[in-house]
């Protein structure tokens, strides 16, 4: 969802989970991916075939 572009909240509310607990594991992506950002993570999902 985060290759999607969508948001913490938007995930979120999909999932039924919190925003904290969305980002809680997004930072824990991004921790994995070694990027600094959503942005770079995004980028790399694509590259995976993810997220389109």
């Amino acid at each position: 969802m985060v290759a999607a572009g969508r948001s913490n909240a938007q995930i979120a509310a999909a999932l039924y989970l919190s925003p904290k607990t969305v980002r809680n594991n997004v930072s824990n992506v991004l921790a994995k991916l070694q990027v600094t950002d959503r942005a770079q993570a995004i980028v790399r999902a694509r590259d995976a075939g993810l997220g389109r």
